[in-house]
This record gives structure tokens, C-alpha cells and sequence, in this order.
């Protein structure tokens, strides 16, 4: 008997409701866009102002209120492949090595004794006792600071590599611990970055790591490339150093472990400092733009209690001694100490304007990067080259919908028409569940939805030519449209599992645009065989109960 029962008419029905009202805010997206970004600014600053309001009210709060977001090539935006400089954090493990290892040699002065730092490769730490006989005593102090490594790659091996000869004691990281370290650098380098480019509110960026030491940086609707690259291109790294001198000349000469930097706001001025920190950054908690008691732009931090305690000892020991904040390797600001700053919080000010100060607090709050980003490829795509992305995607949509349309009515008559009826309420499924998830649609992904309409009739035609074979030998057409339905019903599933399993491969071992195609191909199968099996068929018995014909034609 050619019947549906009630719930599940109401279930079928009240899914293509959902869907269609997941779905409608894509028609009016820069109002929903709007509203949700007026949203979002005013719960994240408590701040409301008359166009923050009417933005908010552009839109009704009760409504789905989700868009599917556009990509890179649908927006314009930047994209940069940066390399990570990893070579860069052994230079500071060592660098950070040596005031410990100095302390611990010169406990057993009176056994290894004078201890210096000499010249080596970046990346080494190379140190001469006074009394070379003793160098076996001076490599078991040294190997007291290196730790076995933990991963099974590494098993049996520690973490620094020791070679002694002479007086001399060579120390680099071991082959295994460079390879944990270089792994560890860029996935907080991955952090870090997302966190940058999540302060400033832009929309899905793709950051994601390719090879060894690349990092790919993909950010949609950002101004340009060297917008972006000015957001996470500098590694913001803070660091408060003693101050050894100031002149200038930009080659003086500095002492082992010290260095000479540029002052950032007075021209030829010049200072040699400990290369080794008091303070970093890394010790911050938050920075804050700012105004200082001139009324100058400025920026606002505070230390964790462990760097409120080592500047609190530094500022106590060293009262009437100048120091340095040096950020990205200038020299910001070398404030003499007046007083103790026991309260773990300062102010940095200088020739800034108030959008310098709030992205310097931006990239503060997210943290330094752990090493430098070369960039070996760098793109700016226009929102204009974007917007014909958007409008060839939707014709070459159109199109293709009302050729299947077409094809569907001519070949099939009335049954062509739920076809497409179904068809309209599989789009809408489409970009209903695509806003539910947050999608992101590229261009790939277009082409995905592209290739939806095209499949979604394959399941009809297979149920509509069942239906004609059945027309010739079954008791009249409510029993050969069920039986239509029935037989067709595993060849529909066969078929289009199969494409699913494609879209899974792809979308596992893909990039980011063959993910995007993945993504939106699996919607669209799923959504096919529904409309095909269920909302199709619906319509059909629906108008069946109405018109009561005594003979159909498919």
C-alpha cells in the first residue's frame, strides 16, 4: 500500500524546515555578518554604541543566525608560507645554559678552576677551564645538566651532546633532542600565530603546518600580505636586560655573552647589554594599550609571580642602575632604576601611536614566537578577484540547476518536477548544515555543491525508470510507484556509499582545498539520497492521495 505514516511525514518535513532555516541567512549575509560581529564586539568589550545596536538589531536575535564562511579565494585576504628559523632556539637553550652551568663550575673553582665562555658556532656553548687536569671532574658537572630523551625515537640517548678535549669543553643539543625541539618549536609557533590572528576577529584562517619547517598561514579578508605579515612576522620578543654601557658606535666591542642593540626611538644611540635576560616575555601575564602621564600612547603588562619575584630581586639589587626593555632586538626604553618594583608590573611608552601600542599588546598577549618566520611565499587576494569567484560559482550553480531542471521535466513530466522541487529543498539541506557546522566554502567547494546537483537526480532517475518497469507488469500505479521505491532503494545506496568512501579518502590524506571538496561532497551525498528517498517520495504521495489517477506516465 503506497502510504507514509504521520510521524514520519512530520519528521521528513520538519528536517527540510530546519534545513531552510539553517539556510536563510546565507540570503542576507552582510546584515547577519553585521549582526554577529556587533554581537560578538560588545559581549568581548561590554561596550555598546548606537552602531554596535543598530548593527546587532539588523537582525533578529531569536532567528539561526550562522553563514557559511568564505575562503580565502571567495573573500581575498593574504596567504604566506613562513619557514621556522629552528636553529635560532638552540642558540638560546645554550644561551639560557651558561649562567647556570658558569654558577655550577664555580662552586669547584678551587677543583676546575677559572671558568670562561669562548667563541663558538651558534647553536654551541664552548667553555675553557683553568686547570685542564681536572677536565673529567668539570664533563660530570657539565653532564649533570643534560636529561635523558623521553620519545621511543630518542630512547637511551640525553639531551646534550659533550665532547671534551684540552681544556675545552664543546656542548650542543643531541641529534634527538634537536628533533623534539624542532617539533615543539613549531606547534607552539602554530599557537601562537592562531592566537595573533584570533585577537585581531578575522573569520576561519587556516594555519596549519606543512613539511619539516613551513607553516602555512591562509587569513580571509585581511587587507593584505604585509598586513599580516606586520601581525605575526615579528617574533614580539620582550626580554629586560642589564645595561653594561651606551654609546655610539654600532660596532663596539662586546664581551662574551653581551651584545650591542640599537636604540628604537633615538638615532645613533647604542647599547651593550647582557645578552642573557632578568625578565622575558614568555613571563608576562597581560598587556594592555595604555596611556602614560603624559597622555602618550603606551602599553600596560604585568609578570607572573615568577617574574614579578626575579624583577623585584633585579630592581632591589640595582637601584640607580639603568635597564633595558628590549623588544625584537631594539632597545624601547632604558628607564633608571629610581626604586624597587615589587609589584610585577610596569608600563612601556615611547614613539608610538595608539595603533602600534594595541598591536604591540596584541602580539605581547599571544606571546613570542620561538624563533623567527622567513617568508618564502607571500599573496594578497583582492576582494574584487574574490567576488568574481562568488558570482562564477553562482552561475555556473544556476546553470547547472536549471539544466538539470530541464533535462529532469522534459524526460520525466510531472515526476521531473518533484525532481526538482527535492532538488531546491537538497540545496538549501546543503548550505543549512554547511552554516550548522561553521564550514568554510572555497572555490573546490564550490565545485563540490556543483557536482551535488548533478548527482542529486542520479538516485530519482534510478527510482523513476524502476517505476516505468514496474508500470508494465504491476497492479496499478500506487503499487508500482512503491515498488519503484523499494527495488531502487539498494542500488541508490550502493552507489553513492561508494562516493562517500571517495570523500572520506580524500578529505583524510587531502589538503585544505580537497578537504573543502570532501566536505562539501559528503554533505551533498548524504542530503541526495534524503530528498531522493524520502522528501521525492513524499511529494509523491502526497499528490497521489490528492489526484487519485487510475494510470500514470513517468
Amino acid at each position: 500500500m503506497l502510504q507514509i505514516d504521520r510521524w514520519k511525514r512530520i519528521l521528513i518535513i520538519g528536517i527540510c524546515l530546519l534545513g531552510l532555516a539553517y539556510a536563510m541567512p546565507n540570503l542576507f549575509y552582510q546584515r547577519v555578518e553585521a549582526h554577529n560581529d556587533a554581537v560578538a564586539t560588545i559581549e568581548k568589550t561590554g561596550v555598546t554604541t548606537p552602531e554596535l545596536e543598530a548593527a546587532r538589531d539588523g537582525w533578529p536575535g531569536w532567528l539561526p543566525n550562522g553563514l557559511v564562511n568564505l575562503g580565502l579565494d571567495l573573500r581575498g585576504g593574504a596567504h604566506l608560507l613562513g619557514e621556522v628559523q629552528v636553529a635560532q632556539v638552540y642558540k638560546s637553550r645554550m644561551d639560557a645554559l651558561w649562567p647556570e652551568l658558569r654558577r655550577a663550575l664555580a662552586d669547584e673553582r678551587a677543583t676546575v678552576g677559572a671558568v670562561r665562555r669562548v667563541q663558538a658556532p651558534e647553536g654551541v656553548l664552548k667553555i675553557e677551564i683553568g686547570n685542564p687536569d681536572q677536565l673529567a671532574r668539570a664533563v660530570e658537572i657539565v653532564r649533570g645538566f643534560s636529561e635523558p630523551v623521553t620519545t621511543l625515537t630518542g630512547a637511551g640517548q640525553t639531551s646534550l651532546a659533550i665532547d671534551a678535549s684540552g681544556s675545552a669543553i664543546t656542548i650542543q643539543l643531541s641529534d634527538a633532542e634537536k628533533a623534539i625541539t624542532d617539533d615543539r618549536t613549531i606547534q607552539q609557533s602554530l599557537e601562537i600565530i592562531r592566537r595573533r590572528v584570533d585577537e585581531v576577529g578575522t573569520r576561519e584562517p587556516t594555519i596549519m603546518r606543512q613539511g619539516q619547517d613551513r607553516i602555512l598561514i591562509q587569513v580571509p579578508g585581511i587587507g593584505s600580505a604585509e598586513e599580516l605579515k606586520a601581525l605575526i612576522g615579528t617574533t614580539a620578543k620582550l626580554t629586560f636586560n642589564s645595561v653594561v654601557g651606551t654609546g655610539s658606535d654600532p660596532d663596539a666591542r662586546a664581551g662574551i655573552g653581551q651584545v650591542v642593540l640599537p636604540s628604537a626611538d633615538q638615532d645613533g644611540i647604542y647599547y651593550t647589554i647582557d645578552e642573557t635576560p632578568v625578565v622575558t616575555g614568555e613571563e608576562l601575564t597581560d598587556a594592555l594599550p595604555s596611556s602614560d602621564q603624559n597622555g602618550l600612547p603606551s602599553v600596560d603588562f604585568r609578570f607572573n609571580p615568577t617574574g614579578a619575584r626575579k624583577f623585584g630581586a633585579y630592581t632591589s639589587a640595582n637601584v640607580g642602575q639603568p635597564f633595558a626593555i628590549v623588544l625584537d632586538d631594539e632597545v624601547i626604553s632604558a628607564p633608571v632604576i629610581r626604586q624597587a618594583i615589587t609589584t610585577g608590573s610596569g608600563q612601556i611608552s615611547g614613539s608610538m601611536d595608539y595603533e602600534e601600542a594595541n598591536r604591540l599588546a596584541v602580539l605581547l598577549r599571544a606571546g613570542a614566537l620561538p624563533a623567527e618566520l622567513n617568508f618564502l611565499e607571500e599573496r594578497t587576494v583582492g576582494p574584487e578577484l574574490g567576488q568574481d569567484s562568488v558570482d562564477a560559482g553562482r552561475i555556473a550553480s544556476a546553470v547547472g540547476f536549471a539544466a538539470v531542471i530541464v533535462l529532469m521535466v522534459l524526460s520525466y513530466g510531472l515526476f521531473g518536477l518533484f525532481a526538482a522541487i527535492a532538488l531546491a529543498v537538497n540545496m538549501a539541506l546543503v548550505f543549512g548544515v554547511l552554516s550548522l557546522i561553521g564550514a568554510t566554502l572555497t572555490l573546490p567547494g564550490i565545485a563540490g555543491i556543483v557536482l551535488t546537483i548533478g548527482m542529486a537526480v542520479d538516485a530519482n532517475v534510478l527510482v523513476f525508470e524502476r517505476i516505468r518497469e514496474e508500470l508494465r507488469t504491476a497492479r496499478g500505479p500506487a503499487r508500482a510507484i512503491e515498488l519503484g521505491y523499494e527495488r531502487a532503494m539498494s542500488a541508490i545506496v550502493d552507489a553513492n556509499i561508494t562516493t562517500l568512501i571517495i570523500a572520506a579518502i580524500l578529505f583524510v590524506l587531502g589538503s585544505g582545498p580537497v578537504k573543502g571538496f570532501a566536505v562539501t561532497l559528503s554533505i551533498g551525498i548524504v542530503t541526495s539520497v534524503f530528498t531522493a528517498l524520502f522528501v521525492t517520495r513524499l511529494i509523491t504521495v502526497s499528490w497521489f492521495e490528492r489526484a487519485r489517477p487510475r494510470q500514470i506516465e513517468v
